[in-house]
């Protein structure tokens, strides 16, 4: 790695990125129990988890925007930096460089303790599936019923306990306790606002924010040739990165998050491409297709003067024509799109405002949405609570223990 950062990059931005590296994972490794806890302040982290010589920078991370964190460690390029920003900082996240909140975007994204993971994701063997998959046999092993194609309809309240759900067949079912997955604004459209106490709508309703992240998953005949790197070594392999001339780059982010929040349509984008059969060749198809896909930010929710339906179309051909830019002909390969702009994400999956984090990932520990609610039995597994989505699974561990405690049950795993 070292050969490569200094022969497209610097010394200097070696050394920064080390630097960078190594206080994360000492940040990761203090803070890596709180994950599979309740949470406590921002404050009380610090102080109980992180080391003491870290624990003033574990606090501004948090708080601050990424850029402020980024600039600690004086990277020469602005590529490198913006980088760093875009793949964690800004991720799913509404906001940019000076967006309070984007630190905390910036940790969350580089929490993964797996081995060989240096705080980065990974990719799941046989696709994404593979996780439902895995979490169904272990339900149904511990005699669990898993009913599909049921829509509920309502969560079923009385004397301020959860009583059960209603389904849009009509069907009920009642249980002891309820625990959703849902993000917290479908959970609260199934009970109806009227069952929480005000300050607690109050405080729900000051999290919303548009989801602004766009998916292009492709199917690709073959792999694209980049001009800077037409030579194969291992570049398919990583997240590519694509952004704007090294000199505009910072400026050009800025100005695309402006374009957003004034819901026009960034003329370039920041845009991860990945291409996930050249980790794992089972996701190909028959043809031998590759499984690859534009992970795009940031995009408006609702455009200005005109429609999604009118625009999608012709904003992923952009988008090919940028990625055209970084290897020529890269849009003859394309043999297939499906797309997921953020109004898109909320009709396919039900995510409100197509936010694929529920809530900001800017609300970090006690700030999140809570685990256990204000009707009695009621409880929350979804990625707004603590300590937030990208597939850990934190969430529903731990809402699964808030719920045990709460019943005087053991778990079955300890």
């Amino acid at each position: 790695m070292k050969a490569q950062f200094l022969k497209f990059f610097s010394t200097q931005d070696w050394q920064a990125s080390r630097e960078l590296q190594t206080e994360i994972e000492a940040i990761r490794d203090d803070i890596a129990p709180t994950w599979l806890q309740q949470p406590l302040s921002l404050q009380q982290t610090a102080d109980k988890f992180v080391r003491t010589r870290l624990q003033q920078t574990f606090v501004d991370l948090c708080e601050q925007p990424v850029a402020a964190y980024l600039d600690r460690f004086n990277f020469k390029s602005p590529l490198l930096k913006s980088m760093y920003a875009v793949t964690d900082g800004f991720s799913g996240l509404n906001g940019s460089w000076q967006t309070p909140g984007t630190g905390m975007n910036f940790l969350m994204h580089n929490m993964c303790r797996l081995p060989g993971a240096d705080g980065t994701w990974m990719v799941v063997e046989g696709g994404m599936g593979t996780v439902t998959k895995r979490l169904a046999d272990a339900a149904h092993q511990a005699g669990a019923v898993i009913k599909t194609n049921s829509q509920a309809e309502q969560i079923l309240i009385q004397d301020n306990t959860a009583r059960g759900i209603r389904l849009t067949s009509g069907e009920e079912i009642r249980a002891k306790a309820v625990m959703v997955n849902a993000d917290p604004f479908a959970l609260r459209s199934l009970t109806g606002a009227e069952a929480f106490p005000q300050a607690f709508n109050n405080r729900l309703d000051n999290m919303k924010r548009d989801g602004t992240t766009m998916k292009v998953n492709m199917a690709l005949r073959d792999l694209p040739r980049f001009t800077c790197l037409p030579e194969q070594q291992g570049q398919h392999h990583t997240t590519i990165h694509l952004l704007p001339d090294e000199g505009d780059v910072e400026q050009a982010i800025t100005d695309c998050f402006a374009d957003v929040q004034n819901g026009r349509l960034p003329e370039f984008p920041t845009i991860e491409w990945y291409i996930h059969t050249t980790v794992d060749p089972s996701l190909q198809d028959k043809a031998g297709n590759h499984n690859s896909a534009l992970f795009v930010q940031w995009v408006p929710y609702t455009l200005k003067g005109t429609t999604w339906e009118a625009e999608e179309s012709k904003y992923v051909q952009h988008l090919l024509s940028i990625c055209d830019r970084f290897a020529p002909g890269t849009s003859d390969l394309v043999v297939d799109t499906f797309t997921l702009t953020p109004p898109k994400i909320e009709s396919h999956f039900g995510i409100s405002r197509g936010h694929i984090h529920h809530i900001d990932n800017a609300f970090g520990f006690d700030q999140r949405f809570p685990y256990s609610l204000p009707v009695e039995g009621l409880y929350s597994a979804s990625a707004g609570t603590h300590p937030g989505g990208s597939v850990v699974g934190c969430a529903g561990h731990n809402a699964a223990v808030q719920l045990l405690h709460d019943f005087e049950l053991q778990p079955r795993w300890l």
